[in-house]
């Protein structure tokens, strides 16, 4: 994080610019505890969405369903979201949805959909650990929507989710395959959104051996992470995104990352 205020994130996003690198912003936060926060999340974004637009920088939002009120009720979440895409809209602004725990996927895609037909400029993560991806992508495909693809960050049942990292990197080459495959055939973004390195250059060799346009798709890292890697790419002519966090909730959402998923601890110390 390059600090806790909105203020701090789009000073980051303007140093990147010079390298080539693009911007998410995302304001930390989930599971809110009364509708009325869901309101204030709500005009923050819309803030938010008015400072990229004074900025002039090429920066997206990524906000999570349960910061919008999904434990409140779907229709809330939908109403708060479709306030963020009536501003975004007429600035050709984009707005990432981001996922949950296995527990609000299905609410997210739903969520999602209702999303696309007030906006194209609307995107959905996936998470590549979680079994039931595979047929998501498949049902997803049929409307060529924007697609985020992560590995997956919560602790899930065996049941529910690939659990040896050897299994996930090959659902996540696999995935991204398919969907720099619909990337070449108009599909309107893809995010491969990963900081392993031998994933990166996989994919990156299966987009060239297929000469899928660097301008169909984009990877997208976390602030700070894997930043030679993140420039190299950048370097290449490479379309490079980086999201950015911010806000004053950063403690509890980190301690509750790594308590669900030690494996993330790792993650950090090996970055």
């Amino acid at each position: 994080m390059p600090g806790e205020r909105v203020e701090d994130a789009l000073e980051a996003a303007r140093l990147q610019r010079p390298r080539g690198i693009t911007a998410i912003l995302t304001n930390l936060g989930e599971n809110l505890t009364d509708p009325h926060q869901a309101d204030d999340v709500t005009r923050h974004y819309l803030d938010v969405l008015d400072r990229i637009a004074d900025s002039g920088l090429d920066a997206h939002i990524s906000v999570k369903p349960t910061q919008l009120g999904l434990d409140f009720g779907e229709e809330t979440c939908f109403q708060n979201l479709s306030r963020l895409l009536e501003r975004a809209v007429p600035r050709q602004q984009f707005v990432w949805i981001d996922m949950e725990s296995s527990a609000y996927v299905d609410r997210t895609l739903a969520l999602f959909r209702r999303a696309v037909d007030r906006s194209p400029l609307v995107g959905v993560a996936l998470q590549a650990y979680l079994r039931r991806t595979p047929a998501d992508l498949d049902r997803l495909l049929t409307f060529a929507p924007a697609i985020r693809l992560v590995k997956g960050a919560y602790l899930e049942p065996a049941s529910i989710a690939l659990t040896e990292k050897s299994e996930i990197d090959e659902s996540y080459y696999n995935l991204g395959a398919r969907l720099l495959t619909a990337a070449a055939k108009g599909n309107p973004l893809v995010h491969i959104a990963t900081h392993d390195g031998r994933l990166v250059n996989r994919l990156d060799a299966f987009a060239a051996d297929r000469q899928i346009p660097p301008a169909r798709y984009e990877y997208a890292m976390l602030y700070g992470i894997q930043r030679p890697m993140q420039e190299r790419l950048s370097a290449e002519g490479k379309r490079m995104r980086v999201l950015i966090a911010y806000g004053d909730n950063w403690f509890p959402w980190y301690m509750r990352r790594l308590a669900e998923r030690p494996a993330n601890l790792w993650f950090i110390v090996r970055n």
